[in-house]
């Protein structure tokens, strides 16, 4: 598992979220609503335990990890969001070491 696989479920779990919120708007649709719920439920859990992975092996941060797994559940966003920001932060040049310094 890396981070580029974590990310892209990420993004998935949100398209499912963001299915799941527009069929509960338009009304009807009740087969639809029901499997993008338990999609929604199942994708959830594994992206909570995945993270949980990810965290004790060092491959995500743990405040990234808690986003996905504490947040998750109700906004979805807010991990795909933090995987954005992680992914910008470790490629920005404050993060990355001065030549000059030890």
């Amino acid at each position: 598992m890396s981070f580029r696989v974590l990310k892209y479920l990420s993004f998935t779990h949100s398209a499912i979220y963001t299915a799941l919120l527009v069929t509960s708007v338009a009304g009807g649709m009740d087969d639809a609503k029901y499997v993008l719920g338990w999609a929604h439920g199942i994708g959830w859990i594994v992206m909570s335990l995945l993270c949980v992975d990810a965290v004790r092996r060092r491959l995500i941060p743990l405040w990234l990890g808690v986003m996905v797994a504490v947040v998750g559940g109700v906004g979805p966003f807010a991990g795909s969001i933090g995987f954005l920001y992680a992914e910008r932060r470790a490629g920005s040049p404050a993060s990355l070491p001065q030549r000059d310094m030890v």
